[in-house]
């Protein structure tokens, strides 16, 4: 690496998860909801390594809401799967942070993800950061903004779609 290039963002722990005998659905498989349950796990490991963590939020009052979300479905989980997400942070700005969450089906309860491996669901989020006690939005701190960028990584080739539109039945 040349002294004129930024170093590479170092990537987010990966969030594991197992999955429970609750979060099976009638059809057999995990049901929706656990999906958005798992995500929004990974969404609070993210919060707490990038210094959003229950501190902060309690001296500030401030902390992050989710404001959209857009949920990719991509392969049925079975009971007792051993799950891993991966995080990005793709951007921040003053009041905003863009990140996505990939879920993948691993070995086991702390494996890494392999290289070759398919995610089994993804989510795209766009996230602003609120003053709770004003009801409003406020800037990040300068660090935690920083920190936020300084972790931004490219976004993957699915990220910022919209769903297929579906033609009227008539």
């Amino acid at each position: 690496m040349s002294e004129s290039q930024p170093p590479e963002p170092q990537p987010l722990p990966l969030l594991h998860r197992t999955v429970r005998p609750e979060w099976i659905d009638y059809n057999g498989h995990m049901s929706e909801a656990f999906y958005v349950l798992v995500f929004g796990y990974a969404t609070d490991a993210m919060m707490i390594e990038t210094g959003l963590h229950a501190g902060y939020r309690e001296s500030t009052g401030c902390s992050l809401y989710t404001v959209e979300a857009h949920i990719r479905y991509l392969d049925d989980v079975a009971e007792g799967a051993h799950l891993a997400v991966r995080t990005r942070i793709l951007g921040a700005d003053a009041k905003k942070a863009r990140f996505t969450h990939e879920l993948y089906v691993v070995e086991d309860a702390e494996a890494q993800i392999a290289p070759d491996a398919t995610p089994v669901a993804t989510t795209e989020l766009l996230a602003i950061h609120v003053d709770q006690n004003a009801g409003r939005a406020t800037p990040f701190p300068d660090t935690i903004r920083e920190h936020l960028t300084g972790l931004a990584q490219e976004a993957p080739e699915w990220a910022g779609r919209s769903i297929v539109e579906v033609p009227k039945a008539r």
